[in-house]
């Protein structure tokens, strides 16, 4: 029997002992930003410390760890650190400073050469990863690897390490065939060292976890978190983090109720502990209000995201980015409930403040004003039953803030391709904000004047074209044309489905008809839109059925 059938047997015997101790105390939970956190163990005469850190700046950012305990490096966003307790003092703080990357310093006696090299190979082989260099970073894990084998022993934690320092590269490179049985391995030496409870031995198999939601391979993932909480037990400080990355697969698995109750719980437990303000439990607490959203649960979300607001408020103040952010998050909660004065009060308070925080043409400042020109549009709609005059001036509120929104969102795209091109970097990445921005402005423009239109026109004006929402239209698909000539943008799914969008409203302005029924629509042909319409349609299903 191979060792990957091997260990995928022992998984499953695990699982059905995980799933009577660890499922009945808790059911599941959802998506992961996981808890910096903290256990101890005791090897030989030293007490060691392993410790979570996370960095959200870049997912491949991990640590290659080794020493007296071998523990791993980290996986997906997070990454896991064996190291002294006097080395440094960091409680592992969640965020973008905590990254978390550190040489190799546990304090292990060098007894041979083979050792020493590990040692080397590993350093060097970390900071050609985080330089992006991965075929020689390849190598010197391979080398690392040997070396680990031939100092340490075939069976030892070190190769343990060096196991998963390499399928995190292949991870990284979705070289999943060579990953899996590298984690595989790793697990396997690990139980027979500490054996099966050991708290090293959870920690691989959250690595194993990780690698299996890449692939989306849920019921393997769901399987070796369940096995990390039991190892944990319930007492131990990163019981929680096990909870919330539970609830990730629950999700996904599309288990809503028990992926909520596990996040709740995972925040109870943090706001037990005294941490209910740290960045852990408010980036747990977004994930939730998140799931109420998407679920039309509008008054819970809104609870959810006014206490997060209120933490924001105390800890930041308004002069912070990540306390606007949030307000808006509330605004467009709000929009989506129709409680639309207030949602319009704090997304004006936020076009105010992000005045104040960044540059007059920042893509932010765009965004805001399409947010605020949706409620705009929203109110607009309600009024017009009871008053024209004022639906009107929404309207023309609306117009306004799209066409500065325009403004705004073309020069961004100019300033990042010009800029890009110059430094030979990514295009695609830095552009795909302000365009779908840009898309999004000229349709709403359209139906801005499609509804203005409507509140003003006479009986005869009925059948004539509606220029202004034509036009708005055209210049929609004029700028999806302008700026698709780069590969990198062109291949870009969000960008595609507003193109779409555009495309399909023009159609129906014009009775989706393969005739030209005003001036404006002699600038293409009808039946052109429509295969065009269906050619997106097909590129844009095979993106989804990629993903999946």
């Amino acid at each position: 029997m191979s060792l990957r059938q091997a260990t995928a047997n022992m998984i499953k015997q695990r699982f059905r002992l995980a799933s009577q101790t660890f499922s009945s105390t808790c059911g599941g939970a959802a998506t992961a930003i996981p808890l910096a956190s903290r256990a101890k163990f005791d090897h030989g005469s030293k007490d060691c410390s392993w410790r979570m850190n996370y960095s959200h700046r870049d997912p491949r950012l991990w640590l290659f760890v080794s020493g007296n305990a071998a523990i791993f490096l980290g996986i997906h966003s997070n990454t896991v650190l064996a190291k002294d307790e006097s080395v440094d003092p960091d409680n592992g703080t969640e965020g973008a400073e905590a990254v978390g990357l550190r040489k190799i310093e546990d304090g292990s006696v060098i007894s041979n050469i083979h050792t020493s090299k590990w040692r080397i190979f590993t350093d060097k082989g970390r900071d050609f990863f985080l330089q992006g260099k991965l075929e020689e970073a390849e190598k010197l894990f391979l080398s690392a690897l040997q070396e680990a084998k031939e100092g340490f022993g075939e069976r030892e934690p070190h190769v343990a390490s060096a196991c998963n320092n390499l399928a995190e590269l292949y991870r990284v490179n979705k070289a999943y065939n060579k990953a899996e049985p590298l984690y595989l391995e790793a697990i396997s030496i690990l139980e027979e060292s500490f054996g099966p409870e050991d708290i090293r031995v959870g920690v691989a198999f959250h690595n194993l976890g990780q690698f299996y939601i890449a692939q989306r391979k849920l019921e393997e993932a769901r399987t070796c978190y369940e096995i990390k909480g039991r190892v944990l037990g319930l007492n131990h400080s990163d019981y929680a983090d096990t909870m919330y990355h539970l609830g990730t697969v629950l999700h996904l698995q599309g288990k809503e109720k028990d992926s909520e109750a596990l996040i709740q719980d995972s925040i109870r437990i943090l706001e037990d502990g005294g941490l209910g303000e740290s960045m852990v439990c408010v980036k747990r607490m977004r994930s939730l209000a998140q799931m109420y959203t998407k679920s039309n649960r509008f008054a819970e979300a809104e609870n959810v995201q006014r206490k997060i607001l209120h933490i924001m408020e105390l800890t930041k103040g308004w002069n912070s980015m990540e306390t606007v952010l949030t307000a808006e998050g509330l605004a467009l909660i709000l929009q989506s409930a129709g409680i639309l004065k207030d949602a319009e009060e704090l997304l004006e308070r936020c076009l105010d403040a992000r005045k104040t925080l960044l540059p007059e043409d920042h893509i932010q400042i765009g965004a805001n004003m399409l947010h605020i020109a949706r409620v705009a549009m929203l109110n607009s709609n309600q009024l017009k039953k009871m008053d024209t005059s004022k639906a009107i001036v929404e309207l023309d509120k609306a117009r306004d803030n799209l066409n500065e929104s325009i403004r705004i969102a073309r020069c961004s795209l100019d300033k990042s391709i010009k800029k890009n091109r110059k430094m030979k970097s990514d295009i695609g990445r830095s552009c795909r904000v302000p365009l779908v921005i840009l898309l999004q402005a000229f349709d709403a423009l359209s139906l801005v004047a499609i509804a203005k239109r409507e509140l003003q026109e006479s009986k005869q004006d009925e059948c004539s074209p509606n220029i202004e929402a034509e036009d708005a239209l055209f210049r929609c698909i004029s700028a999806y044309k302008e700026f698709v000539t780069e590969k990198s943008i062109a291949e870009l799914p969000e960008v595609k489905a507003e193109y779409l969008k555009c495309l399909k409203h023009l159609i129906s302005l014009n009775g989706g008809s393969g005739t030209q029924t005003s001036q404006q629509s002699t600038r293409v042909n009808l039946q052109d839109l429509g295969d065009e319409i269906k050619r997106l349609e097909l590129e844009l299903s095979l993106s989804r059925k990629r993903k999946i």
